[in-house]
């Protein structure tokens, strides 16, 4: 007779197990220590098996009827319930490593030796962001058979006027299935296709400040007084060195050796990955040991004031530019335009100068100049440049720039 729900719910356990029968192989073993499991006995080659349905209350009455013609349905094919369940679970297991977050944080983790933690941390947030949330869970190839999924999820992100956000997560979408594709769980990057769907922003180039204005600006940060010292630093140490302005927000003061005027910026911090030397004139020295009798008890030059952990953010450089009327002219980038266009203008070697800018060289009569990496020569323009800028501060006493041969 058929089992219900009740005559499972009185049984009772005895001394051994006790098999109460359902039919068609299904039945239902009560243990001694009171455990209900689902059993189904079958038999393939004439050789008696049982698989395991699961236990009661969890597997219910309904459940484990329905289980049992699966494993039926299994038997007449001559294959073992259990084999087929856990071939099943494996191809699971191996779905789910290759979703396309799995490969994605597989593929970050490989390629994060050659980032910068700031450029990580932007790949893993624009990812999660925007692109997890609406495909992190699909199989990596039923996303690459369905490109318009990967499009969709970008043109949200264009839409909402993130165009230049929108751009890099195609980018690196596409990195991920090339990674996907050289280990064999992608056969084609999508992502390519998808290059020209999105409008690209016009380019915006950084505002730079003229010859002519680079004394309003050095009153301008003398005279701004509602911002903390550390920030007319930075924008004095900006103006001097012109790095960029991410070079110099991390700076740690272990990199710095003031009695030498030399600051060693390591490869890991900069864009291109080498080790960058600066040269520093007399007057970063002496607004760096300005700045350490400020910060000098903390690892990093510019601690953010509510996070000391971490530094000062791109936006406390450009907030201060935009309360000293500088909105929409000059960011924290711009001081980099601004003194390679006037060094150009002095006649200056482009070698060094770009040396001093840090760019890649272009050709390789530049890599081959570029091991000597100019440092007598930066270090000479770096003070010449210095005391000319201070010397636009009073009308009629410039300090005359000398170029030195190169």
């Amino acid at each position: 007779m058929a089992l219900t729900d009740t005559k499972i719910r009185q049984a009772r356990p005895g001394p051994k197990p006790v098999k109460l029968t359902d039919g068609r192989g299904l039945y239902l073993q009560v243990q001694p220590s009171g455990a209900r499991l689902w059993r189904y006995r079958y038999r393939i080659a004439g050789k008696e098996n049982v698989y395991a349905v699961g236990e009661y209350p969890r597997v219910s009455l309904a459940d484990a009827r329905q289980a049992r013609e699966w494993a039926r349905t299994q038997v007449v094919q001559g294959l073992h319930p259990a084999h087929v369940r856990k071939i099943e679970r494996l191809a699971q297991q191996h779905a789910n490593a290759t979703t396309f977050e799995a490969v994605a944080r597989e593929w970050i983790a490989e390629k994060e030796k050659n980032w910068t933690p700031y450029y990580k941390r932007q790949v893993e947030r624009g990812l999660e962001a925007d692109i997890f949330p609406e495909l992190g869970s699909l199989p990596i190839r039923q996303v690459e058979r369905n490109a318009g999924l990967l499009l969709e999820a970008l043109r949200k992100v264009h839409k909402r006027g993130a165009e230049v956000v929108a751009l890099n997560l195609r980018q690196w979408c596409s990195a991920i299935f090339r990674y996907a594709v050289a280990t064999m769980r992608a056969d084609s990057d999508p992502a390519a296709a998808l290059k020209g769907a999105l409008e690209r922003p016009a380019v915006v180039h950084h505002g730079t400040l003229s010859r002519a204005e680079i004394p309003a600006f050095l009153a301008a940060v003398d005279g701004y007084s509602s911002g903390y010292a550390t920030t007319r630093i930075a924008l004095r140490l900006l103006l001097y060195l012109f790095v960029r302005p991410g070079e110099l927000r991390q700076a740690e003061w272990a990199e710095f050796d003031l009695d030498g005027a030399e600051w060693r910026i390591p490869a890991g911090r900069m864009k291109m990955r080498r080790l960058h030397v600066v040269p520093l004139p007399r007057q970063a020295v002496a607004l760096l040991r300005e700045l350490h009798s400020l910060t000098g008890g903390r690892p990093l030059l510019f601690p953010n004031l509510r996070d000391p952990a971490r530094c000062m953010t791109i936006t406390t450089l450009n907030r201060a530019l935009e309360r000293m009327g500088y909105a929409g002219r000059l960011s924290g980038h711009g001081f980099r335009g601004t003194a390679s266009t006037i060094l150009h203008e002095l006649g200056y070697p482009p070698l060094v100068i770009e040396r001093q800018l840090a760019h890649a060289p272009r050709d390789k009569v530049a890599a081959a100049y570029n091991h000597a990496e100019f440092l007598p020569e930066r270090r000479a323009m770096l003070q010449a440049w210095a005391d000319f800028v201070d010397g636009l501060r009073e009308p009629g006493q410039v300090v005359p720039i000398k170029r030195s041969s190169a």
